[in-house]
């Protein structure tokens, strides 16, 4: 059994490598290549949650599963909020062969599917990034976007002022973007190309009205049903793109407020990224659409990240 601990995941899970790795696996998962669960959660005390997420790059490739534990004030403590293990079995043998950081794994691997919508996406002369949040997933959304579009300017908007401001000196220093620090959500969102929410908000903190013609969003800090980042105005506005049109409808908090209010129907999702990526359904139709990618994330993301990590020298 090999463990691939947090620093090597880390040190080898490089953005160059796992974004062309999710572009592969959600492709796959809309073709049907991949086969997978609808994944579950176990509530805890105090908004904690316990997550279990089985699946299988193919029928004969490698499955496993992610086990784990979202605890959101993890990041006061300088934790990942995400603690777990991917669980890869070997696919000729159904031996388990290797266990690796999954909060790592999730950190990386959910900025990259991001990266992949985005490019997808976004226009191509984008080049103005907002960020709500300045968290984990802020640094690694920024991280992997860089890889995709050409970033000019990142603004940073969070409920400290002052945890932004320090995240925006780090950030800064780390990428050599230019980043400012929003007062407001509106503020952050009023010019830019790209928005990424990445927040544990329990309630909408973005509303559609704020956001301009021809912004491409990917909404990320929700990943379950319950907990909605934006309003439902923007959820109409948009061309509404998912990872997995099961898990949108079963867990996708935004979309679902929008439908439970009767604003839209389960047709409202034109397509998932997959499909986009594959050119079976078109993305973007005009430089005005606003577009939305909601990411849950789906455990082929991690078993394909793991398995490249495991059959490979590092």
């Amino acid at each position: 059994m090999r463990m691939i601990d947090r620093d090597e995941v880390r040190r080898r899970l490089t953005y160059e490598l796992c974004i062309p790795i999710v572009r592969e696996a959600m492709i796959a998962f809309s073709t049907g290549e991949t086969r997978q669960l609808l994944r579950s959660f176990i509530p805890l005390a105090d908004g904690r949650l316990f997550g279990i997420m089985p699946g299988a790059l193919a029928g004969d490739g490698p499955f496993g599963a992610k086990l784990i534990s979202v605890f959101a004030e993890n990041f006061a403590k300088g934790l990942q909020s995400h603690q777990g293990l991917v669980i890869l079995f070997d696919p000729d043998s159904g031996a388990p062969v290797c266990v690796a950081h999954a909060g790592e794994i999730t950190a990386i691997r959910t900025a990259a599917a991001s990266a992949v919508a985005t490019e997808a996406l976004a226009r191509t002369d984008a080049r103005r990034l907002a960020v709500l949040g300045y968290g984990e997933q802020a640094t690694t959304h920024i991280r992997a976007l860089s890889r995709v579009r050409p970033l000019e300017h990142v603004r940073v908007w969070g409920r400290s002022p002052e945890r932004a401001a320090d995240f925006v000196r780090r950030m800064r220093d780390e990428t050599g973007i230019a980043m400012t620090v929003a007062g407001d959500v509106r503020e952050a969102v009023a010019d830019a190309d790209i928005v990424c929410t990445v927040t544990g908000a329990a309630e909408p903190i973005l509303q559609g009205a704020w956001v301009r013609p021809g912004t491409h969003l990917n909404l990320v800090g929700s990943s379950h049903a319950g907990p909605a980042e934006v309003d439902n105005d923007l959820v109409v506005r948009s061309r509404f793109i998912v990872d997995s049109r099961e898990g949108a409808l079963a867990q996708g908090a935004e979309f679902r407020n929008a439908r439970a209010a009767g604003l839209i129907g389960d047709g409202h999702i034109v397509a998932e990224i997959g499909e986009v990526l594959a050119g079976r359904i078109e993305g973007r139709r005009s430089d005005e659409e606003i577009t939305v990618y909601k990411s849950l994330g789906h455990v082929v993301q991690d078993l394909a990240s793991v398995w490249a990590l495991y059959s490979t020298e590092g």
